[in-house]
C-alpha cells in the first residue's frame, strides 16, 4: 500500500470515528452528560490500540460531542481528559490480561475521573462548595459510567475487531 492511500485511508478513519463518536453523544444526549453519565461513545476510546491515528479521531469525536452538546468548560476539560486517556490507551496496546485489552481500558476511566469528575463537574456545575468529598463522590460516579463504557463495551468492542476479518479489514489496513 502507498504512503498517499494509507493516508487517505487514515483521514477517513478519523472523520468516520470523530462522526461516530459525536453522533453517538447527541442521540443518547440524556445519558452522555453531567454528573452521572454513561458516555456510550467512550468506548471508541480503545480504538487507539489498534494504531495512532486513532488517537485524533476520537479526540476530535469528543471536542465535537462536547461544543455541540455542552459548556466551553467540557468542550476544554472534557476533551483533554479524553486525549489524555487515548495516549495512555496507546501506550498499553500490546498489554493483554487473558487476551483481552482490559489494561488498555483504564486509562478513560482514571482520566475522566479525576478531570471531569472530581475536577470539572466537582468546581464547576455543583451547587455547592467544592469539598473532598464532593470531588470523590463525582469522581466515582463518572468513573463508574466510563468503567461499563471503556472496560465492558470498549473491551468487548475491540475483541470484535480482532476476531472478525471484515472488521480487522476496515480498522487494520489488513
Amino acid at each position: 500500500m502507498n504512503k498517499k492511500h494509507f493516508s487517505v485511508r487514515s483521514l477517513v478513519r478519523c472523520a468516520m470515528i470523530a462522526a461516530v463518536y459525536t453522533v453517538v453523544c447527541l442521540v443518547l444526549q440524556p445519558f452522555t452528560y453531567g454528573a452521572v453519565q454513561f458516555r456510550v461513545a467512550e468506548a471508541l476510546c480503545l480504538l487507539p490500540v489498534f494504531g495512532a491515528e486513532y488517537i485524533v479521531g476520537v479526540t476530535l469525536g469528543c471536542l465535537l460531542a462536547n461544543a455541540l452538546g455542552s459548556t466551553i468548560i467540557d468542550v476544554v476539560f472534557g476533551t483533554a481528559a479524553t486525549l489524555i486517556a487515548c495516549l495512555c490507551t496507546y501506550a498499553l496496546r500490546n498489554i493483554r490480561w487473558k487476551g483481552l485489552a482490559i489494561p488498555a481500558s483504564f486509562p478513560p476511566v482514571i482520566a475522566n475521573a479525576l478531570i471531569v469528575g472530581a475536577f470539572e463537574i466537582t468546581v464547576f456545575f455543583s451547587d455547592s462548595a467544592p469539598s473532598a468529598a464532593l470531588a470523590v463522590f463525582n469522581a466515582v460516579s463518572v468513573g463508574f459510567g466510563e468503567l461499563v463504557c471503556c472496560t465492558v463495551l470498549g473491551v468487548a468492542l475491540v475483541r470484535l475487531i480482532e476476531s472478525n476479518r471484515g472488521l480487522r479489514k476496515i480498522f487494520l489496513d489488513e
